[in-house]
């Protein structure tokens, strides 16, 4: 797989290109039995360069891409950073940490934690639990030695179709994958956290930009034009984190 760097031109592909993918539109026919939306989803996937790329590159999703955009710009997975990817499924983030960190060659640790088993990702240790149970950061520091230095969230709550309701469910499991943060990360570390655009995240920036240096919000070339996710990256921790 590639390693930092080899995302083209900063990880961004333009003109629809990744990596020289650029081929000509795939078309779907309507078939018996298939919804509309799914002909136009399969259609969407089929002529996505992202998601021919991280074929073509070993990722398990275009999501990879994602983590690798906003690694390019904020810089936070360090060699030998202890990273914790929470709602690890299907593993896509998990390849990009464990390259960049450096897991590989023993230079850091990146855990993942899931409530489904997660097929193995190479230099990853991986956890089937609920990141939610009381006792699930004490077992991840235990694991890691002490602390995080990188708490990730790419999770998405099932949505319902009603923007504002979608935006609230979101909004909520960012605040809860944060609350575990808290718990986990050493002073200085990295939370990032998908939301949805909106505004109902308020409170949760409040807390943000009360527990670190700084807090920005990014919408990787990665994420969909029409998809209204941002990612949330708080860098600095000033929390009562151990320092280690």
């Amino acid at each position: 797989m590639a390693g930092k760097g080899s995302w083209p031109s900063g990880s961004r592909m333009a003109g629809a290109k990744a990596g020289g993918t650029r081929g000509k539109a795939v078309r779907v026919k309507t078939a018996s039995g298939r919804k509309a939306s799914s002909t136009q989803w399969l259609a969407r996937q089929l002529n996505d360069p992202y998601v021919r790329e991280a074929k073509r590159q070993g990722y398990r999703s275009r999501a990879a891409f994602k983590l690798a955009e906003l690694d390019d710009k904020f810089h936070f997975l360090k060699p030998g950073a202890r990273v914790v990817d929470l709602g690890s499924a299907p593993g896509g983030w998990l390849q990009v940490a464990v390259d960049r960190v450096g897991a590989k060659q023993g230079k850091g640790t990146v855990l993942g934690i899931d409530l489904n088993a997660v097929d193995p990702v190479a230099g990853a240790t991986l956890l089937t639990a609920d990141f939610l149970e009381a006792d699930t950061p004490a077992a991840i520091k235990g694991q890691l030695g002490g602390a995080a230095d990188v708490v990730l969230s790419d999770m998405a709550a099932p949505t319902t179709g009603h923007g504002p309701t979608d935006h609230v469910r979101i909004v909520t499991l960012a605040e809860a994958a944060y609350e575990f943060a808290v718990e986990v990360l050493a002073r200085g570390g990295t939370f990032v956290s998908k939301v949805y655009q909106g505004g109902t995240e308020g409170e949760l920036l409040k807390r943000l930009k009360h527990d670190f240096k700084s807090v920005r919000h990014a919408k990787p070339p990665a994420s969909r034009s029409d998809s209204a996710e941002v990612y949330l990256v708080a860098l600095g921790f000033r929390g009562n984190g151990p320092d280690s």
